[in-house]
């Protein structure tokens, strides 16, 4: 992540603990009747809602939601489990779809739910994300806990947000954890709202929550998945690739199969040890570090078979996945040193620019799109403003980012032109 200028968080006074929700942890709604209940209960209320959900990352392959919670004023807490009834998430939740769909949702970090929600048939019309308001706002922290401890001088506890949300039953403090999420979503957003209207951003904010809402979040952005496998770095020949690619393919297919975080079938480590090692026999492979196992014992006829397969197969890296965009940074000074001459005085004017309105650069401009324009720019360009208006438009800036950022790049890219 780039350095960024934020507002510092202030001294704060030891803030009132919040250890439960002010009218207890509700039933969770598990059976149609139960959720059609839950349904009529939220329509009664008014206002917007606070929505959060919990997954199971980290121990399931699939990244959808195992518990849901939703608040109203009027209405109160539900908690919704879409999956323990066995029926169909999107038809179970169809009554509760349609409630939501009559004012804003408030979401903390939208982008980590967004995508389960939709998966169950849920969507916002309207939108409002209190982690993206504080880093406009130029909070240093954003987490919930750190945000409604400055804004509201609540204390939440310590979470379970990374638990495995999948268990049935739910522990009765993971449920308390869960209906403390939305106790004060509503509340946040009313007190981060007069923040960023008091420092005239709020016109920046609506912008940014019609884009993320306009998202597609169903659609990778990288075919080649195998590519981001930890450690793949150390792999320095085309034959280790070919192997951190089979035997990744073949652990995704068992992790989708079983519906178990990859991770937890064959770590990262392990695929890159046996990419380098090229073991060829049994003995050979579990003599490395994690196939020495007794788990992986039953599994090392498999993960030979993915081996061989890399070696009768060793596709070139450059072929199998297309060029898209520059290259990374480290590699410009030495491909087109003017282009990374650009991004360094591109990447100083946006740092200073950061500084006077205490937005973080990522969110003033894209870093990708930052780097597609000093990578393509042309030094030629008759009309510098209009030119990188026009490219970040094309590549989804919105207007206010467009509005503060056109300037000081033609400025910055005009200045390394004439070095």
């Amino acid at each position: 992540m780039s350095e960024q200028i934020t507002e510092p968080a202030p001294d704060l006074p030891e803030p009132t603990p919040l250890r439960c929700p002010a009218d207890g942890v509700p039933e969770v709604s598990v059976t149609p009747r139960q959720v059609g209940a839950a349904a009529d209960l939220l329509a009664g209320g008014h206002g917007p809602f606070a929505v959060d959900a919990e997954r199971a990352s980290g121990f399931r392959y699939s990244n959808r939601a195992y518990l849901i919670q939703i608040r109203r004023a009027g209405a109160g807490t539900v908690l919704i489990d879409p999956v323990g009834a066995g029926e169909d998430p999107a038809a179970l939740l169809r009554p509760v779809a349609e409630v939501l769909d009559d004012d804003e949702w408030i979401l903390h970090a939208a982008d980590q739910d967004l995508a389960c929600l939709a998966e169950v048939g849920m969507w916002p019309k309207a939108l409002y994300d209190t982690e993206l308001a504080g880093r406009l706002a130029g909070y240093e922290r954003v987490n919930l806990a750190a945000m409604v401890q400055r804004l509201l001088g609540l204390g939440l506890a310590k979470g379970h947000g990374a638990a495995d949300w999948s268990k049935r039953p739910l522990p009765a403090e993971w449920l308390n954890y869960a209906a403390l999420d939305v106790e004060v979503l509503i509340d946040l957003r009313g007190a981060i709202a007069e923040v960023l209207a008091d420092q005239g951003k709020t016109d920046w904010a609506a912008q940014e929550f019609n884009h993320l809402r306009s998202a597609d979040f169903t659609t990778s952005t990288r075919r080649d998945r195998w590519r981001r496998t930890s450690g793949i770095h150390k792999v320095r020949d085309r034959r280790g690739l070919a192997a951190v690619r089979e035997l990744w393919t073949v652990r995704d297919r068992i992790a989708a199969r079983r519906d178990i975080a990859p991770g937890r079938i064959l770590p990262d480590s392990a695929i890159v040890a046996a990419a380098i090692a090229n073991p060829t026999t049994v003995e050979e492979l579990l003599a490395l570090p994690v196939f020495g196992g007794p788990k992986q014992r039953h599994s090392a006829a498999t993960w030979l078979a993915a081996l061989a397969a890399a070696r009768e197969n060793p596709e070139p890296p450059d072929s199998v996945e297309p060029h898209n965009g520059p290259p990374p940074p480290s590699r410009w000074s030495r491909r087109r040193p003017e282009a990374a001459a650009r991004l360094e005085a591109a990447r100083a004017a946006l740092g200073r620019l950061s500084e006077q309105v205490t937005v973080p650069t990522e969110n003033l401009l894209s870093p990708d799109l930052l780097r597609r324009l000093c990578w393509d720019w042309d030094p030629a360009t008759a009309e510098p403003a209009a030119t990188i208006e026009e490219f970040l438009s094309a590549g989804g800036a919105r207007p206010w980012q467009r509005e503060l950022t056109v300037r000081v790049l033609a400025q910055a890219l005009g200045k390394t032109a004439d070095a």
